[in-house]
C-alpha cells in the first residue's frame, strides 16, 4: 500500500467519522436545548445540506477528473 492509497482510505474513514460525530453533536444540542421536533429537523436539515454539498462537490470532481 502506497501513501496515496493510505491517504485516500484514511480520509474516507476519518471524514465519515467526523460526519457521524457532527450528527451526534447536533442531536445532543437539540436534546439539551429542548428544540422540539421542528427545531431538531431544522438543525439536521442545515447539517445535511452541508454534507450533501460536500458529497456533490466530491462526485463532480471525480466525474470531471479535475
Amino acid at each position: 500500500m502506497n501513501e496515496a492509497v493510505f491517504s485516500q482510505i484514511a480520509m474516507l474513514v476519518f471524514l465519515t467519522g467526523l460526519i457521524v460525530w457532527m450528527g451526534f453533536i447536533v442531536w445532543d444540542l437539540a436534546k439539551k436545548s429542548q428544540a422540539g421536533k421542528f427545531g431538531t429537523i431544522a438543525l439536521f436539515t442545515v447539517l445535511g445540506a452541508g454534507v450533501v454539498g460536500f458529497l456533490v462537490k466530491t462526485v463532480l470532481v471525480e466525474i470531471m477528473q479535475i
